[in-house]
C-alpha cells in the first residue's frame, strides 16, 4: 500500500492509495458490484477470492440491487469487517454520471447508518463497466468530499486503486481540491 496523498476535510481524513483494496484495514471496503451481486471479475472477484465464498453467499441472499444503490455484507476473511456493494452504471446505458454519484452516495450513506468510521472506495464503474477513468475519479472524489462535510460517523475515506493510472487520477483530484479549497 502506497499513500499518494493525504488531505484533511474538516475533522475527516482522506487518503489516496495505490494498492490492493482487499488488503485495506478500513472498517469497510466498497465493492464495484453488478446488480445481481455476482462477484466474478475485477474488484468483486478479488474480494470473494480473498475474503471467502461466504461474501458471495450473503450477496445471493440479498439478490438484486438496482444501479445507483448499495447493499452490505460481512467481509469474510478480509481485514475489513464489511463489504459495501455499490452498483455503478455500465458506460452507454444513459444518465451514467448521476447513477455513479448515486452509487457512491448510497455506499457512504450505508456506512454512515451502520456507524462505520472508515471506508475504502475503488474507482466504481471504471473497469469492465467502461466508465471513463478521469470522469469517474472526478465524480467519486467530489461526491465523497461533499458527503464528508455532513458525515457524523464516517471519519476516514481511502480512494484505493491497484493500478498506477487510476490511483494517479485520484491524486490529481485531491491536489485540485486542495488548491481550490
Amino acid at each position: 500500500m502506497k499513500v499518494l496523498k493525504e488531505l484533511k476535510v474538516g475533522d475527516k481524513v482522506v487518503k489516496v492509495i495505490q494498492g490492493d483494496i482487499t488488503e485495506e484495514d478500513t472498517e469497510a471496503i466498497v465493492n464495484a458490484a453488478n446488480s445481481h451481486l455476482k462477484h466474478g471479475g475485477g474488484v468483486a472477484g478479488a474480494i470473494v477470492r480473498k475474503g471467502g465464498y461466504e461474501i458471495q453467499e450473503e450477496s445471493d441472499k440479498i439478490g438484486y440491487v438496482p444501479t445507483g444503490s448499495a447493499a452490505i455484507t460481512g467481509a469474510g476473511r478480509l481485514k475489513a469487517k464489511y463489504v459495501i456493494h455499490a452498483v455503478g452504471p455500465v458506460w452507454g446505458e444513459g444518465n451514467e454520471d448521476n447513477k455513479l454519484k448515486s452509487a457512491v452516495l448510497s455506499a457512504l450513506k450505508l456506512a454512515e447508518e451502520k456507524g462505520i468510521k472508515s471506508v475504502s472506495l475503488p474507482a466504481i464503474s471504471s473497469g469492465i463497466f467502461g466508465f471513463p477513468k478521469e470522469r469517474a475519479a472526478n465524480i467519486i472524489f467530489t461526491t465523497t468530499i461533499e458527503f464528508l462535510k455532513g458525515a457524523k460517523n464516517v471519519k476516514e475515506v481511502h480512494f484505493c486503486n491497484i493500478d498506477e493510472l487510476t490511483a494517479s487520477l485520484f491524486k490529481e483530484e485531491a491536489e485540485k481540491w486542495e488548491a481550490n479549497k
